[in-house]
């Protein structure tokens, strides 16, 4: 595994893409965090119809930001959806996921960053489930049915990733523009998943810190998104 230097070291080399619904509890901390690391050169936010101030809240911030490129959907259409046009946006060399929450921190860029910087990976995969860094306890259900899908996954793309849910996933810039987003909520992770995997792509994992959040924090991922990961993966592998 290459030595990952930390942010400060590194070169202006990324484009963060955030896709955001109603985080205006969070999403001015979030930028401000992302801006703060060294290797971002760009920053996508794709608002994807928020309904509760988010829009409000994030357009000051794009307006003497050079490094801000603003996008909203007109109507809400979700996650992948969001991904779908932030991601085509991308101009830097490296592409990164970053959620509108506090969930992951974004000082771990450097970390994420070092196996493609290294020239020895094409894509990124952060997992919560190695490494010593700190994790919220929350859900075991939720924790259950990860890894299940995470399994799942595994099977029949013939990857040993620990955590194919996690947010956070980097890409070369010419490998995820390559591909077609199709799934327009949660299921771009096992979509993703699949793509790069068919694709024969080199693929690490890197640990992450996480800290999680409830449904009362704002939390909305849910059992339909578990079911709609389930199709997707034999969807994606088979069809």
């Amino acid at each position: 595994m290459p030595e990952a230097r930390s942010n400060a070291d590194l070169a202006p080399c990324l484009t963060a893409v955030m896709p955001v619904y109603n985080e205006a509890a969070t999403v001015a901390e979030v930028v401000r965090i992302v801006l703060a690391q060294r290797p971002v050169q760009q920053l996508v936010i794709v608002d994807d119809c928020s309904t509760d101030g988010t829009w409000d809240q994030i357009q000051p911030l794009a307006q003497n930001e050079p490094r801000i490129r603003l996008l909203r959907h007109e109507v809400n259409q979700g996650k992948g959806a969001a991904l779908r046009t932030g991601i085509a946006c991308a101009t830097s060399d490296i592409v990164i996921i970053q959620d509108a929450d506090l969930e992951y921190d974004p000082a771990e860029f450097y970390r994420l960053l070092a196996p493609i910087l290294a020239g020895k990976a094409d894509v990124v995969f952060g997992s919560r489930f190695i490494g010593s860094g700190a994790h919220r306890v929350l859900y075991y259900w939720h924790s259950v049915g990860n890894r299940v899908l995470t399994t799942l996954s595994n099977m029949v793309t013939n990857l040993n990733l620990t955590d194919m849910e996690a947010c956070y996933k980097v890409f070369r810039r010419e490998v995820i523009q390559e591909f077609t987003i199709e799934e327009n909520r949660f299921g771009f992770e096992p979509e993703i998943t699949a793509k790069v995997a068919r694709a024969k792509m080199r693929i690490y994992e890197v640990a992450i810190s996480y800290y999680g959040r409830t449904y009362a924090e704002g939390k909305k991922i849910g059992w339909r998104d578990g079911f709609r990961a389930l199709v997707c993966i034999f969807k994606y592998n088979f069809l």
